[in-house]
């Protein structure tokens, strides 16, 4: 007699290990059909960045792999994934469905939707979590709230976490033999175009459940007992860079969490920087928890009285910015590391973050937008909360009135200007005392060192002084309206 295949349905979850909705269809000893779908339709204005789709393709290649060394094919097929997921059920006259579990507005509803259609179908449609440590039904107040707060949170969630028992990846999985139309990965053509700038992509990342064990294995070792106070310095290789493993699911944060956790406890000084190292994974689950609640979160500002914030259209001011040509260097550097690397130091982000809103007053969602675009851990969570935490609308926010000055960040975090002269090289030749404001070098030293401000190097967009109260007044007129 022969038993109904299992659907393994992959989304952000492209490991083997640790993957209990993989162990859990493996375990009940069912052909077992493997399937990732490439949906743009459903997501609508939220569809992979550019840059994320690059990440894509190098990822679901190596699953790809994995898969076929363990005697099992993963199908591709691409369209809307309410109607491909059922026809594959139709087609394959699976019994069930399993999945792990996605928190973006768009997949919670697709899931409910699905669900429905499965229900009456007779076909079994079975959730797994795993992409979080902790699902954000279960951390609330002692009240029954939602934690808007970060600290409470962190508190609240890593007081009583057992992170769960790993799982080893399956040494072999039963495939289903009957043959199912599949698309060509590389005919999806993943990559970026007009332009492509990913031609530097590969030599910075390895995508794929090898690359963020190795990543991890890497942090451990050489960075995480400094991770503390190096984690904002962008001179130096003093951060994990596991996000876009976290994101794609190649590797999990209760993984994350456990191997820390091992590690701290057989390296004399690392407490301080492993309990750093786990705050950042517990704000990436902040950021879950808040745009499951708060939907809207990507879109309009969290407190509700930003909304009347008066923002200024400068499409010049955004591209000069884009291009990393603000005239100040250490933004321009975060937005060149950005567009070749696909990737930005985080306390860069928050610098360039704050400059785009605080100096330029040009509204949160456009860097937002951008940053979604141009990431390789484009991630709609943490990508929201992170600009509205900088522009003040957001839980648990940025004061209004912390405007960043990008020379003194500069001066600061990168005070030798190695980071400067790493992405931008027009200005290698300044000595360190002037890196960082180019403008206040005298003509002698401009012209040792080949700058030509204007030609060579742009003059600042704006004064730091007068932006910085520009934008205090503009948060001052929020405040004042929403008083009335």
């Amino acid at each position: 007699m022969s038993v109904s295949p299992i659907v393994v349905w992959f989304r952000s979850d492209l490991r083997l290990a640790s993957n209990r909705a993989l162990s859990a269809a493996v375990a009940t000893g069912a052909p077992l059909i493997l399937t990732y779908i490439l949906d743009d339709e459903t997501p609508a204005a939220w569809k992979r960045g550019a840059a994320s789709r690059w990440w894509l393709d190098k990822s679901l290649a190596a699953l790809s792999a994995s898969l076929e060394t363990r005697g099992a094919t993963l199908i591709f097929r691409r369209g809307v994934t309410g109607e491909e997921l059922p026809r594959l059920v139709t087609q394959s006259k699976a019994s069930a469905v399993y999945f792990t579990r996605c928190y973006e507005p768009h997949a919670v509803a697709l899931e409910d939707q699905l669900k429905a259609v499965f229900d009456s179908a007779g076909v079994v449609f079975k959730r797994f979590g795993g992409n979080l440590l902790r699902e954000p039904e279960d951390v609330r107040t002692k009240t029954g709230d939602v934690y808007k707060v970060y600290t409470p949170f962190w508190k609240a969630l890593s007081a009583d976490f057992t992170p769960p028992k790993p799982l080893p990846p399956p040494k072999a999985i039963t495939a289903f033999k009957s043959a199912l139309e599949s698309d060509n990965l590389a005919a999806w053509r993943l990559h970026p175009s007009k332009p492509d700038w990913s031609g530097g992509f590969g030599e910075h990342w390895k995508p794929g459940e090898d690359g963020a064990h190795e990543k991890l294995q890497t942090f451990l070792e050489a960075a995480m007992r400094s991770y503390a106070d190096d984690r904002n310095r962008p001179d130096r290789p003093g951060t994990s860079r596991l996000s876009p493993h976290l994101h794609f699911g190649e590797i999990s944060p209760a993984q994350c969490w456990i191997a820390a956790q091992h590690a701290a406890a057989s390296m004399p000084g690392a407490d301080k920087g492993c309990e750093t190292f786990l705050k950042e994974i517990v704000w990436r689950e902040f950021s879950y928890t808040l745009l499951y609640y708060w939907p809207d979160l990507p879109e309009q500002p969290f407190r509700r009285d930003f909304a009347a914030f008066p923002w200024k259209s400068e499409p010049a001011h955004l591209a000069a910015w884009q291009k990393g040509m603000t005239g100040y260097p250490v933004v321009d550097a975060g937005m060149r590391e950005l567009w070749h690397t696909g990737y930005m130091h985080n306390r860069v982000r928050m610098i360039v973050a704050s400059f785009l809103i605080k100096h330029l007053l040009i509204p949160w969602q456009a860097g937002e937008a951008w940053f979604w675009d141009t990431l390789v851990d484009a991630d709609l969570a943490s990508n929201a909360a992170s600009w509205q935490w900088v522009a003040g609308s957001g839980a648990d926010a940025a004061p209004y009135f912390r405007i960043f000055n990008p020379v003194t960040q500069g001066e600061k975090f990168d005070p030798d200007g190695t980071y400067v002269r790493r992405w931008v090289p027009e200005l290698t030749a300044l000595p360190n005392d002037v890196i960082h404001a180019p403008w206040t070098a005298g003509a002698l030293t401009l012209a040792a060192a080949g700058v030509t401000l204007g030609k060579t190097y742009p003059h600042p967009l704006v004064d730091h002084a007068a932006a910085r109260a520009r934008a205090l007044s503009a948060y001052d007129a929020v405040k004042m309206a929403s008083k009335k």
